[in-house]
């Protein structure tokens, strides 16, 4: 078992005096998608936001390439190699396709720029002068995946990148990540869409109630109907 990039232990945080995460334990290993399941309400964007530097813990240990992450400020986590698909998308409404993408672009050798954006998300490219308010839910989902690509991180973290998209659109974004996946792409993937999270995943974690409670590969999650039942209410999986 490879020594994992992404490295959560103990981790407790939350909202004033509200305690969300409580005693959290997750890894994510170079290369390795990771899906994050639980029902609404359990933490999984508080976790996310809390790796981003967006939720200040409490207590626990948030490592990355064995660099301690917790206390630091979201643009010193991301210029370490994290980038966000923020759940609702985020983007700048006012500013066209192509000015949301260079504000986000940071060079770095062999990662991703302009070209090579459109040349995986060709629909962008075809956008590319649209303001983002012009754009369908599908095609702000995109521009926030090409964002977080020309972050050129090394770790991207998903929030519920299908949420609200019509089938069609949900099929556009599950290719798009899969395509990211084959070139080794490393991920925290939340998503309440079970079938889309475990088409990308290569593990799977599940959280109640503020901690990790199942971990298992795709593959024995997909043979343990009684856990899906159990921390998701869903039949076969």
């Amino acid at each position: 078992m490879s020594e994992a990039l992404l490295d959560v232990r103990d981790l407790r945080a939350g909202y004033r005096r509200s305690v969300v995460l409580q005693g959290v334990d997750l890894a994510v290993r170079e290369g390795e998608v990771v899906a994050l399941l639980g029902r609404n309400g359990v933490g999984k964007t508080t976790l996310v936001h809390s790796i981003m530097g967006l939720v200040r813990p409490s207590s626990g240990s948030i490592r990355f390439d064995g660099q301690e992450l917790s206390g630091r400020t979201p643009d010193q986590i991301a210029r370490r190699g994290l980038a966000l698909v923020p759940q609702g998308r985020r983007i700048f409404s006012r500013l066209s396709v192509e000015e949301n993408l260079k504000l986000a672009h940071r060079s770095r050798n062999g990662g991703h720029d302009l070209d090579s954006v459109y040349e995986l998300l060709p629909r962008l490219h075809e956008r590319r002068r649209h303001r983002g308010r012009q754009l369908s839910g599908g095609e702000q989902q995109m521009l926030a995946i090409g964002r977080a690509l020309l972050a050129n991180a090394r770790l991207v973290l998903f929030d519920e990148p299908s949420e609200g998209l019509a089938p069609k659109a949900v099929d556009q974004i599950a290719s798009v990540i899969a395509g990211l996946r084959e070139q080794k792409l490393s991920a925290l993937l939340v998503e309440q869409n079970l079938h889309v999270a475990l088409k990308l995943a290569d593990a799977v974690n599940v959280m109640t109630k503020g901690e990790i409670v199942y971990r298992a590969t795709v593959d024995e999650f997909r043979s343990d109907p009684k856990a899906a039942r159990a921390f998701l209410g869903v039949g076969q999986v």
